[in-house]
């Protein structure tokens, strides 16, 4: 927001030469903008690393030097919402658009690997990496490790097999907010445009987890709880409007929902961290529609529409609405193999 400072939820369209964003009440968008963002002239910066918490960000300034931060679900939706940005900036330059095409499609996580499953390794005890006490233009920095160590760590644990792989992987944990860059030498490495050159193979640039920075750091036990619950491959992610089990009132939360381990996660987004605010294992749920007619038993308010139900194995249940048949009908289908 542009007079309080929080986050919303918006509905985003892309035209050839703006950017419209609308309110979204009961899990529909109103028919009317809230507001649009003109293209032409502006500058995108992505990924954007001005908010420490929010890792998937892109940065829009427009030609009057108004700044825009927009939130995505995944690193995988930011950076195609980032490219049809950009191909719309600069329709009239082919060129730049194919580049552009070129680097996203070089810069892609390898198969079967899991960034939750490095951290987890990173975190371990005996097999982990190495945190010590550096010292950089004469600060001292606890508990971090320099570009290379890591870059060496990845490799020896066969997480790559060259140096450069170790740096896009290395790049990713950055860009995931896992770890963050520590000292002047590795943050001004992050302001450079290819990710590939954000990240620093180099003795002198030192990193740390970003978990270790926080105040209400969770302890190892309760991270490794995490990351085995979140570790699973993502199916499917995006917006519904959900039904609360106290106050019965519905918001709008980015759901997850994950495959070995089945989990569906939900989040809030207007928090600053990361962090699932719910979820549950799917294992043994029941999934079903329910009836646009009316308002179903269970369901509290006047919601209608496009709604579905999941039982859990010990009968907790959650009342859900989607934006469209269709979107209800893709959720259902995705779930249902889970169970």
């Amino acid at each position: 927001g542009h007079i309080v400072r929080n986050w919303k939820v918006r509905w985003f369209v892309l035209l050839q030469d703006k950017l419209l964003y609308y309110k979204i009440e009961g899990g529909k968008k109103e028919p009317s903008p809230k507001g649009r963002i003109l293209l032409d002239g502006c500058t995108i910066t992505c990924p954007c690393l001005e908010y420490e918490n929010r890792p998937l960000l892109i940065k829009l300034k427009t030609k009057t030097n108004t700044d825009y931060f927009l939130e995505c679900c995944s690193r995988e939706e930011r950076d195609s919402w980032a490219l049809d940005i950009t191909g719309a900036i600069h329709a009239g330059h082919p060129v730049q658009v194919q580049e552009l095409h070129r680097m996203k499609n070089s810069f892609k996580l390898l198969e079967n690997i899991s960034l939750h499953h490095i951290v987890e390794r990173m975190y371990d005890s005996s097999a982990g990496i190495k945190l010590t006490r550096n010292l950089e233009q004469g600060n001292s920095y606890k508990e971090t490790f320099t570009g290379s160590a890591l870059v060496d760590w990845l490799i020896s644990n066969n997480f790559a097999v060259s140096r450069f792989e170790a740096v896009t992987l290395a790049s990713m944990l950055m860009e995931e907010n896992f770890i963050k860059p520590v000292g002047a030498r590795s943050t001004e490495a992050t302001h450079y445009c290819n990710l590939s050159e954000q990240f620093l193979d180099d003795s002198t640039a030192l990193y740390m987890f970003a978990e270790s920075s926080k105040k209400n750091t969770s302890s190892k036990e309760e991270l490794q709880f995490n990351i085995s619950e979140l570790s699973g491959t993502i199916v499917k992610q995006g917006f519904l409007v959900k039904q609360g089990h106290k106050r019965k009132n519905w918001k709008v939360r980015r759901f997850v929902l994950r495959a070995d381990p089945a989990f569906l996660h939900y989040y809030d987004p207007t928090k600053e961290e990361n962090r699932p605010v719910g979820g549950f294992s799917l294992r043994g749920c029941l999934v079903s529609a329910l009836e646009d007619n009316g308002v179903p038993a269970g369901v509290k308010g006047n919601v209608q529409g496009n709604l579905f139900k999941i039982i859990t194995k010990n009968d907790t249940r959650y009342y859900i609405q989607a934006s469209s048949k269709a979107e209800r009908a893709q959720w259902i289908e995705a779930i249902k193999p889970l169970t």
